[in-house]
């Protein structure tokens, strides 16, 4: 098994939808509902939020043998959609829509796409890497990305329905 990372533009977006998709499937068949609803990504209006994000910043796909398994967006910022946050008062670098094939699970695929947002946020000068992520049932998301190098900093509520999402941050200088 061979793990390459590419960068990744609009043309990658049916592949994108497909692992969001992959992921609401998955999370959907475990009862884990309140993180991405139980509608495909792709028929609804998440869908142009990725769009959006994809055109903002820097896309990279892993791929797993040649078939794409993991990606993320690596952006300036945040977005719009999470304007309450605090901001960091230094440049960074803000990971969006980090998602995987569930076919790939277990394969690395993200961690790499990780250690690769971490590597070009250094080689940028920018000495801060952060992430935000669902935080609700378990909180295995953010353990995940602890287990990845990341420390919890800002724990916030989206929208109306109170969505708990928590901000990681990296050091990466």
């Amino acid at each position: 098994m061979t793990i390459t990372i590419r960068e990744g533009g609009p043309d990658d977006l049916p592949a994108i939808l497909r692992m969001l998709d992959s992921g609401v499937e998955w999370l959907v068949a475990q009862g884990r509902t309140r993180q991405w609803g139980t509608e495909p990504v792709s028929g609804s209006k998440t869908a142009r939020a990725v769009e959006r994000a994809v055109a903002e910043g820097t896309t990279y796909i892993a791929e797993i043998d040649g078939e794409p398994a993991a990606t993320l967006v690596l952006a300036d910022g945040p977005g719009a959609h999470l304007a309450q946050l605090p901001a960091p008062g230094e440049p960074e670098r803000y990971i969006r829509w980090l998602a995987s094939d569930r076919r790939f699970k277990g394969r690395g695929a993200g961690g790499a796409l990780l250690a690769h947002a971490a590597e070009e946020t250094r080689r940028a000068g920018v000495g801060l890497l952060r992430v935000d992520c669902y935080a609700g049932d378990d909180r295995k998301l953010v353990a995940y990305y602890e287990a990845n190098g990341f420390t919890p900093t800002h724990a916030y509520a989206h929208g109306p329905d109170a969505w708990p999402g928590q901000v990681l941050a990296r050091r990466v200088g």
